[in-house]
């Protein structure tokens, strides 16, 4: 993907996150975040919530270290996720600086937007001029090469 000139960063050329650098990304993320919520399920003593029963302490406490895993860390000094590090990609906020807290809070749970249109809110990265999804423009955000 070629490199866009955006003027909300005037000393600089980005480059947006490509849709399979997201992709791998959230796959990866969403494996560490799996596997945490297997560890919680098992020391809440609820791995029936795995089999299909319902837990509801387990279900909040899996919801929390997902919010968690990702606002932290999308808010702090690599801007970026395990899994964003990994595929060499970080989120930015509209002036190239970190997302606050506050932010990256709003972009984790407007996921459950983009989710809900039935995807259409990730899809929209595709003919974006900016690469943004959905929650990326609710929240103020951009993902770019790192």
């Amino acid at each position: 993907m070629e490199p866009l000139d955006y003027s909300i960063f005037p000393e600089q050329t980005v480059t947006p996150a490509t849709f399979g650098q997201r992709l791998g990304a959230s796959l990866l993320d969403g494996l560490i975040v799996g596997v945490a919520g297997l560890i919680v399920g098992a020391v809440f003593g609820s791995s029936a919530s795995f089999w299909g029963g319902y837990n509801p302490i387990t279900t909040v406490v899996n919801g929390v270290i997902g919010w968690l895993y990702f606002a932290l860390q999308e808010s702090g000094n690599s801007q970026a996720t395990i899994g964003k590090k990994a595929l060499g990609i970080k989120v930015t906020n509209m002036n190239g600086g970190k997302l606050t807290f506050g932010q990256a809070t709003g972009r984790h749970f407007a996921k459950w937007i983009s989710t809900i249109l039935l995807l259409f809110g990730y899809f929209m990265m595709l003919w974006d001029d900016k690469s943004q999804t959905l929650h990326d423009k609710l929240a103020g955000a951009l993902v770019v090469r790192a």
